[in-house]
C-alpha cells in the first residue's frame, strides 16, 4: 500500500465540498440540492463510480467548474467520492442539504482553503484517509481578533 498526498485545484473565487457517497444517483440528487438551495449558484460536480464501468460521472451548470471537479476526481482517484465546486454560494448555504442527501455517507471538507487529500492506494484502488484543509494555527485570538471576526461575519451578511 502507498500513501499519497494530492493537492486539489480550486478555481479562484470558488469553494469545494469533498465527500463520499455510495450510489450513481448521487449525481442527479446533488444537482437538485444545488439548484434548489441557492438561486444563481454556479457549480460543477464529479462523482467517482466504484463499480461497473468505474467512470467519473459529471453534472453542473458551469463548464469551467465541471472541468475543475473532474480534474480533482481523477487526481485523487478514490472510488465513491465526489467533488462539488461552487461559485456565487458558500458551503454553509448548501452543506446541510448535501449531508441530508440519501447517497452521501460523509463529508471530508467544505472550504475555499488550499486542500491536500491524503489517500491510501492498494491493488484494488484508492481511498481517502483524510484531508489537510488550510494551514496550522499560529496562535490564539485576542480581543482585537474577535472584533475583526465579528466584523467579517457582518460584512458578508451572516450576522447583524
Amino acid at each position: 500500500m502507498e500513501l499519497k498526498s494530492v493537492r486539489l485545484e480550486i478555481p479562484e473565487g470558488a469553494n469545494i465540498i469533498v465527500g463520499q457517497s455510495h450510489f450513481i444517483k448521487t449525481v442527479e440528487d446533488l444537482y437538485e440540492v444545488m439548484v434548489g438551495s441557492v438561486p444563481g449558484v454556479k457549480f460543477g460536480l464529479a462523482f467517482c463510480e466504484a463499480s461497473m464501468e468505474c467512470l467519473v460521472r459529471t453534472d453542473g451548470n458551469d463548464p469551467e467548474l465541471i472541468d475543475a471537479a473532474v480534474k480533482n476526481a481523477l487526481a485523487v482517484g478514490a472510488g465513491h467520492t465526489f467533488y462539488l465546486i461552487m461559485k456565487d454560494a458558500y458551503p454553509i448555504n448548501v452543506l446541510n442539504a448535501v449531508k441530508r442527501c440519501q447517497e452521501v455517507c460523509s463529508i471530508y471538507c467544505a472550504t475555499a482553503n488550499p486542500v491536500e487529500v491524503i489517500t491510501a492506494v492498494s491493488e484494488q484502488g484508492a481511498g481517502i484517509l483524510g484531508v489537510i484543509d488550510g494551514f496550522s494555527p499560529k496562535g490564539v485570538e485576542n480581543d482585537e481578533n474577535k472584533e475583526a471576526r465579528k466584523g467579517l461575519l457582518q460584512a458578508i451578511g451572516y450576522k447583524r
